[in-house]
């Protein structure tokens, strides 16, 4: 594969125009023949995002750049697309049973899910500003849409709604922070700026500052986390899965890569922001949750402490830690999903049940299930031999590596704190009287649970090669 056009490589970004142009057909075929064509358009998406994962994985090995050093496809970027595509594949196969009810039959959600996760690729391999400001907005402004996809639902509207608001403010943060750093270092892209951004003018690190909330927002990160628990209570179960697993690992692909390209000159400015962003959200996540009723404001608070989590390997600002950040999103990623596998498949009389105490004794109407969901639950609070103990241990000995001692230690306390209200709904699960029998469970909802659960269990058996790719992964970015 070797397109050239004036003076542009494009085979570097053959994944990204499969499914911009993929996209663009199926938008064509739902707009033609309706409505009926919901379940089609879904298993195609699904596998135009396997096509994408494939074209990524065929391109050449090494570091590729195009248009000008605005695109970048290097190892980095191959690990965090691959899991990005991975994330909203396995969404969409989540949605199926509510894309399937005829009130909802909306054959634009899948396309939307494609776009968004267009917008992601771009933004993973973003080498400059204006491409980061694209590929952002372009994941956005879909997710805003998928929000509100239940659209007879006054909570999903009113989700969206909220999301949108404060979506704009932080884009309006990020792009101001971007004109300022434009402003003080006279160029957009990273490369650029890390040989003009050597020490720390006001107006430079006013722009970081910036540039930084605007990405916190995207990860929902403390203190722009407002929106995560109403959206992820608000939103369908499937979109709040998606919100949780795939834009995250983008979102946190661009934080890591601006911050370790273009500022490495002034590290001791961004680490400042990171510990503080980082004690306040493992803080929060572990504290706020404990008190939640309903599971999936308590996922919303879990997501903002586990990002807490991840920023920890990020603010040591090294090899290791950009390595810890990688191990930790792809098991995030898989216990998140899977967590919210069990959580649609808590349906009783083909309702969805969403409170904790719709989970009392789950272990002796569903033996499998209630299994499956305490292993992710512990898996969650860090508990080993499972896979999330391996995530923190990774960031944690990286902040120790990097002399971040107070940040390591708060972050095993916090971790201790969150324990408690995972264990609580395991208490739930295995110690109270049952609530009553769960539907049977669909058959791609029993198939996510499965792989994610055993993904989570068995890991230590092959952590080896993940941690090896996450590491070379890592590397390409120094």
């Amino acid at each position: 594969m070797s397109f050239e056009t004036a003076g542009y490589q494009l085979a570097p970004v053959v994944p990204e125009l499969v499914l911009a142009v993929g996209s663009m057909a199926l938008l064509m075929l739902g707009a033609y023949r309706g409505q009926g064509t919901t379940k089609a358009i879904t298993t195609l998406a699904v596998l135009l995002l396997v096509a994408a994962g494939v074209l990524e994985l065929l391109l050449p090995a090494g570091k590729q750049v195009t248009f000008g050093g605005s695109f970048i496809v290097d190892d980095f970027a191959r690990f965090m697309k691959i899991l990005a595509l991975i994330g909203s594949a396995v969404t969409l196969m989540l949605s199926t049973e509510f894309l399937s009810d005829p009130s909802r039959r909306i054959f634009e959600y899948s396309i939307l899910v494609l776009l968004s996760t267009l917008g992601m690729m771009v933004l993973i391999s973003a080498g400059d500003l204006i491409s980061l400001y694209l590929g952002l907005e372009l994941m956005s402004l879909a997710l805003y849409v998928v929000a509100t996809s239940n659209r007879d639902n006054a909570k999903s509207n009113e989700a969206g709604l909220k999301y949108f608001v404060l979506g704009a403010l932080s884009s309006g943060m990020l792009l101001y922070g971007a004109s300022l750093i434009y402003g003080f270092t006279g160029t957009v892209s990273f490369a650029g700026i890390a040989a003009s951004a050597t020490t720390a003018s006001v107006g430079l690190v006013f722009g970081l500052v910036f540039l930084l909330a605007g990405l916190c927002f995207k990860v929902s990160a403390v203190p722009f986390h407002m929106w995560t628990p109403d959206v992820y209570e608000g939103a369908p179960t499937p979109v709040t899965a998606f919100f949780a697993s795939a834009p995250k690992v983008a979102a946190l692909a661009v934080f890591t890569r601006a911050t370790l390209t273009a500022f490495p000159g002034i590290v001791t400015q961004w680490q400042q922001i990171l510990v503080f962003v980082s004690i306040a959200s493992m803080a929060l996540g572990s504290f706020a949750a404990i008190g939640q009723t309903n599971i999936k404001r308590l996922m919303a608070y879990s997501s903002i402490g586990h990002m807490g989590f991840a920023l920890v390997g990020l603010a040591s600002g090294t090899v290791e830690g950009a390595q810890g950040v990688l191990t930790y999103i792809l098991i995030y990623v898989a216990m998140t999903l899977g967590s919210f596998a069990v959580i649609l498949a808590m349906k009783r009389n083909g309702q969805a049940v969403e409170q904790i105490s719709d989970f009392a004794g789950l272990s002796r109407t569903n033996p499998l299930l209630a299994f499956f969901f305490a292993m992710l639950l512990f898996s969650l609070a860090g508990i080993p031999p499972l896979a999330g103990f391996f995530a923190k241990w990774y960031v944690f000995v990286a902040a120790i590596k990097a002399n971040l001692f107070t940040l390591a230690v708060l972050g095993v306390l916090s971790s201790v704190v969150g324990a408690y209200y995972y264990l609580t709904i395991v208490k739930t699960m295995y110690f109270d009287e049952p609530a009553g029998q769960v539907d049977p469970v669909r058959v791609e909802v029993r198939a996510v649970l499965a792989v994610a659960g055993l993904f989570n269990i068995l890991f230590a058996l092959f952590a080896g090669p993940v941690v090896s790719a996450a590491s070379a992964a890592a590397k390409s970015l120094f």
